[in-house]
């Protein structure tokens, strides 16, 4: 499947934005669907992740009670709410998608997901 993300930009330390990721082609309501992101210098992180079926999550340690990954099946996406964000935040996040045939998987690792996005900016001014 492939995927589009978008929803990044500049925002000021404290503030919010909203990450999106979506098919390009097909539904993937079949795929568990993870965040992660990558700063300048350093390697892919993990940062959430979504079940398509049981509505399971799993967050990052940094990111827990900031931000809020959801689906919106209706519009066939994913969703990243990030709040109260700081400068370590700054990253290119990709969105990624996995067929998970239990519907209950949240896959944590990028090993796990073989569909990405091709990445969004998200900085965060001090």
């Amino acid at each position: 499947v492939q995927l589009q993300a978008s929803g990044g930009g500049l925002v000021q330390a404290g503030g919010s934005l909203r990450l999106s990721c979506a098919p390009s082609r097909r539904t993937y309501s079949n795929y568990a669907t993870g965040w992660f992101r990558q700063a300048p210098g350093k390697e892919r992180e993990f940062v959430a992740s979504i079940s398509w079926s049981s509505g399971s999550t799993a967050y990052a340690d940094s990111v827990k009670g900031r931000f809020t990954i959801s689906r919106d099946d209706a519009e066939d996406t994913v969703h990243l709410q990030m709040n109260s964000l700081k400068p370590e935040d700054t990253a290119v996040y990709y969105c990624a998608a996995e067929l998970d045939p239990t519907g209950r998987a949240t896959p944590a690792h990028h090993y796990e997901y073989h569909s990405w996005g091709q990445g969004t900016l998200v900085t965060v001014s001090s």
